[in-house]
């Protein structure tokens, strides 16, 4: 069994760019409702947990629309800085229990390996940050990343400050966070 999940581990960790861990998800809090219509639209990714299929990627951005059906949808683009190549993947957010609910599921169609991984809003004002969380627990290992973003590509300093009280409320460890590229971004379709 101890195999069977490292590999499975590894494969959705490769795949979905999630940092591995011992042991399972910590307890977090999210917000109490997520006022859906103020979250939609752009978000520049200011800061994100580290990842090795992430490496080199810049100008990282995700937009949410709303869909008929309720649900979100969720399209993410960066910029390789090595090659210069734009890549997009396309996504679809569904809450767990309620309309209002900021933990939602998110899968990728377009993926070799269909997987709904959870995004819980842990903090968002709307206007200017939001902090995402996302925690799997696979066998005697857990699954987890994090993304912090913002309305505006470059950030003011206060922004980042209220990101990282509500990481530090929940006790999420910033050293697996690197800052995303926003420098020279062209604009992307996205």
């Amino acid at each position: 069994m101890f195999w069977i999940s490292l590999i499975l581990c590894l494969m959705v960790g490769r795949i979905e760019g999630l940092l591995p861990t011992f042991g399972g998800c910590p307890d977090v809090n999210t917000i109490d409702k997520l006022n859906v219509t103020e979250y939609l639209g752009k978000w520049y990714e200011a800061e994100r947990y580290f990842s090795i299929i992430d490496f080199g990627a810049k100008c990282g951005i995700f937009n949410y629309t709303k869909e008929d059906n309720g649900s979100l949808k969720l399209v993410s683009s960066q910029i390789s800085s090595i090659t210069g190549v734009e890549s997009t993947i396309e996504g679809r957010a569904r809450p767990i229990e309620r309309a209002d609910d900021p933990k939602f599921t998110v899968s990728y169609p377009s993926l070799p390996i269909q997987y709904a991984m959870p995004h819980w809003v842990l903090g968002t004002d709307y206007d200017n940050y939001a902090v995402l969380w996302s925690c799997s627990n696979i066998g005697i290992f857990s699954m987890r990343s994090a993304w912090i973003l913002t309305r505006e590509r470059q950030p003011a300093v206060p922004v980042l400050e209220q990101a990282y009280k509500v990481l530090d409320k929940n006790q999420i460890s910033r050293a697996y966070f690197s800052r995303t590229d926003q420098k020279n971004c062209p604009i992307i379709s996205n």
